[in-house]
């Protein structure tokens, strides 16, 4: 059982905490983190979320006492079996939704698939992808449907780099 922390509307901590799965209470947050890994060829690094069967970026929920930095290089190393540095990561785009914030945060990173060690029960296959790849899975509705927003927020944090 995961126990998350609870934060009000501005992304302030409530001292409460919630179970995982169970329902959000009206006028209550919870943190959710993804994060786009780019090597040095630009392709990104996606995984098959074995929970929906489809393409995805690396993410998930930190668990209590964790903050949102530490709580993707914990969800990097569980999913990913990668050690990363916290100030490797770039936090880029916070959004708000009726019940979560979402940090995304990218990654240069070069790393060999076969060094990968993925987390058998969340993670099915891993690949890099062009952000053209990326586009036709989007066509072909093989990529996570929440993943696409946090994609193109990522296409406009490219465009300003």
């Amino acid at each position: 059982m995961e126990i998350m922390d609870l934060y009000d509307e501005n992304k302030k901590l409530t001292n409460q905490t919630i179970e995982k799965g169970k329902l959000i209470p009206k006028g209550f947050y919870y943190l959710t983190v993804v994060v786009w890994i780019q090597n040095s060829k630009k392709e990104l690094l996606l995984q098959v979320n074995k929970k929906y069967n489809m393409w995805s970026t690396t993410g998930g929920h930190p668990i209590s006492g964790q903050t949102s930095l530490k709580g993707i290089v914990t969800e990097i190393k569980e999913e990913l079996g990668i050690d990363v540095e916290e100030n490797n990561l770039k936090l880029f785009k916070t959004i708000k939704t009726e019940d979560d914030f979402v940090d995304i945060y990218y990654l240069k990173m070069d790393v060999e698939l076969e060094n990968i060690t993925t987390q058998e029960e969340e993670v099915g296959s891993i690949k890099w992808a062009s952000i053209e790849e990326i586009n036709m899975m989007i066509k072909k509705e093989i990529f996570l449907l929440p993943h696409i927003k946090f994609f193109n927020y990522l296409l406009e944090y490219l465009n300003r780099l």
